[in-house]
C-alpha cells in the first residue's frame, strides 16, 4: 500500500508564490518519477511538471521559469515552488509518483488526493 500526502495549497493573489510538497509512503522499494497535474473546473487533469528519479525536469509551457519542481529521493518527497502565479493557475492540484513496492513487488503509479490553489486577481 503506498500513500501520497499533499499539502501547501491556499489562496493568493496573482503574482504572489505558493509551496507544494507531496510525500509518499507505504511499502516501497523506490521511486522512478514523480509529478504534479492541475485540473481545473470543467478542463482535464493535465501534466504541469514531471522530475525523474536522477533530477530531469519536464515543464508545461505555460510554467516554464515560474513553476519550479524538486526533490527529496531520502524522503520519497517532490515539491512545486510555484512563482509569478495568475489566476489561470487556479485549479486543484495533484502530486503522482511511479513507484516500486516490495509486497508484492510491483510497479505502479499512485495519486494524491489533490489541494486547491487558487489566484486571485
Amino acid at each position: 500500500q503506498v500513500q501520497l500526502v499533499e499539502s501547501g495549497g491556499g489562496l493568493v493573489q496573482a503574482g504572489g508564490s505558493l509551496r507544494l510538497s507531496c510525500a509518499a509512503s507505504g511499502s516501497i522499494v523506490s521511486v522512478k518519477n514523480m509529478g504534479w497535474y492541475q485540473q481545473a473546473p470543467g478542463k482535464q487533469r493535465e501534466m504541469v511538471a514531471d522530475i525523474t528519479s536522477s533530477g530531469t525536469t519536464t515543464y508545461e509551457d505555460s510554467v516554464k521559469g515560474r513553476f519550479t519542481i524538486s526533490r527529496d529521493n531520502a524522503k520519497n518527497t517532490v515539491y512545486l515552488q510555484m512563482n509569478s502565479l495568475k489566476p489561470e493557475d487556479t485549479a486543484v492540484y495533484y502530486c503522482y509518483g511511479v513507484v516500486v513496492t516490495h509486497t508484492p513487488l510491483n510497479v505502479g503509479s499512485y495519486w494524491g488526493q489533490g489541494t486547491q490553489v487558487t489566484v486571485s486577481s
